[in-house]
């Protein structure tokens, strides 16, 4: 006998009300509890049958045999290294991204290879197939295998996906699908949840990979409550610079694979084409050395890379002087500039200081420390920096200069592209030399300054 419970759902959390509250008893937000309806069956003595045979039943760990997850390549090298190396059959993979950022067109251009290698079905709920269609022609893409659907129902696509066999399913978008059992609109907070929930059932028990698409907020977080990114197995987040026609996937959660990793693109008139040496597009080639400019090697996921850090100082113009970053953390350059001027002698008092990472890419580890701090010391004395020189490592506030992770494969990846000196801290300087390549090693932030001039 099917009944039906009423209750309130709060379309920022997802968190769930017996009654309606003007703040959201979870995360606080004012007038986002929402009414939702929800069938439920009742458990009759018919159906509380004892488990049918062959179904399976708890096992002891040592008895699970180890097997590796095979995986299916997307045709696109940068997408399968975030994802750890291509989808995983059964798998449940959401992306999101601004709008216009190309997670549609990144999308169907892997629907296209993989349609290629297993039976694909990309069904769209925002576009008619003849959009779609002209979109395909612009990108290239002529597969006479891909198979499009124009749905928003969720038990619709689900018999459909059946009925044709396939074995990689794309959603574009989750906010576009609806379930019967859910009185609300689409696009709402349960409507978002119950439809997820039922692609990953679906994922779970027939082994097709599912591909979601998912909008952001204008806080930069897909919408929909915060549970759908714990419903799925892996997370992408499109990142780039207003303006920028370079794209960076970055994978903030994966159960299959190692999470922060990143895959860079570039936006083209015929789609997203992969860059296949992301250091060339992070540094800037001046014809001659310039003031305020240092060249870190920063590591993406398994990934280092080659990225250059500039500072602007200069005279302020009112009582207080500016500290502005971009691409690092604003708190961070402040300290950076005590640090600079208690143990390195350099003083930016009276001094606007602007600091801002080339290309759009936001570094968050400490091995930019360093090469700030080099930066804005270039800047204030006119001065650049000694050339072909790279430079990395985290500054204590005692003026120490602390060794990051994975060195020798940033310094490798420097002397690759041709860099002749480095300064370091001295715990990451390698045990045998790197051809072409002179490491300093440093342990104080003064000796960072005398050898980099």
């Amino acid at each position: 006998m099917a009944k039906t419970k009423e209750i309130f759902v709060c379309e920022q959390c997802g968190n769930e009300s017996l009654q309606w509250q003007g703040l959201c008893p979870s995360c606080g937000a004012a007038d986002t509890l929402k009414r939702m309806s929800i069938s439920r069956t009742s458990r009759t003595g018919a159906d509380r049958r004892p488990l049918a045979a062959g179904t399976e039943r708890p096992r002891r760990l040592a008895e699970v045999s180890e097997t590796s997850e095979p995986r299916i390549a997307t045709g696109l090298q940068e997408l399968d290294r975030v994802l750890g190396g291509g989808l995983v059959l059964g798998s449940v993979t959401l992306l999101g991204g601004d709008p216009g950022i190309g997670k549609s067109t990144v999308l169907l251009q892997a629907g296209d290879a993989l349609s290629r290698a297993t039976p694909t079905l990309y069904v769209t709920g925002e576009e008619s197939l003849q959009q779609v269609s002209l979109r395909a022609r612009r990108l290239e893409v002529v597969s006479d295998t891909l198979q499009l659907l124009a749905e928003t129902n969720v038990e619709t696509i689900l018999g459909h996906a059946q009925q044709s066999g396939a074995r990689v399913l794309v959603i574009d978008s989750i906010q576009t699908m609806f379930v019967n059992d859910v009185d609300s609109s689409p696009g709402s907070a349960s409507q978002v949840r119950e439809a997820a929930a039922a692609l990953v059932r679906f994922a779970k028990s027939s082994g097709v990979s599912v591909l979601i698409i998912g909008h952001v907020t204008k806080e930069g977080v897909i919408a929909g409550p915060r549970i759908l990114e714990h419903m799925v197995d892996t997370v992408l987040y499109f990142e780039s610079d207003a303006g920028s026609r370079f794209r960076l996937v970055r994978a903030v959660k994966n159960r299959f694979g190692a999470a922060n990793e990143v895959g860079v693109f570039a936006m083209t008139e015929q789609g997203l084409r992969e860059v296949k040496n992301p250091s060339a597009i992070f540094l800037s080639q001046h014809p001659q050395p310039v003031a305020g400019s240092a060249v870190m090697v920063a590591r993406e996921g398994s990934r280092p890379m080659l990225i250059e850090v500039q500072s602007l100082t200069d005279e302020a113009q009112g009582m207080n002087p500016r500290r502005v970053a971009v691409g690092l953390e604003a708190n961070r350059l402040a300290l950076l500039l005590a640090v600079l001027h208690r143990h390195g002698g350099v003083s930016t008092a009276g001094r606007d200081v602007f600091l801002n990472v080339v290309g759009g890419v936001r570094i968050s580890e400490t091995a930019a420390d360093l090469p700030a701090v080099l930066a804005s010391v270039s800047s204030v004395r006119d001065r650049p920096l000694a050339p072909r020189l790279v430079c990395f490592g985290e500054l204590g506030l005692a003026g120490e200069v602390r060794p990051v992770p994975y060195g020798e494969e940033r310094l490798r990846e420097a002397a690759k592209h041709g860099f002749e000196r480095a300064i370091v801290p001295e715990a990451n300087k390698p045990r045998r030399e790197i051809e072409g390549l002179e490491v300093i090693g440093v342990e104080r932030l003064d000796e960072a300054l005398r050898n980099a001039f």
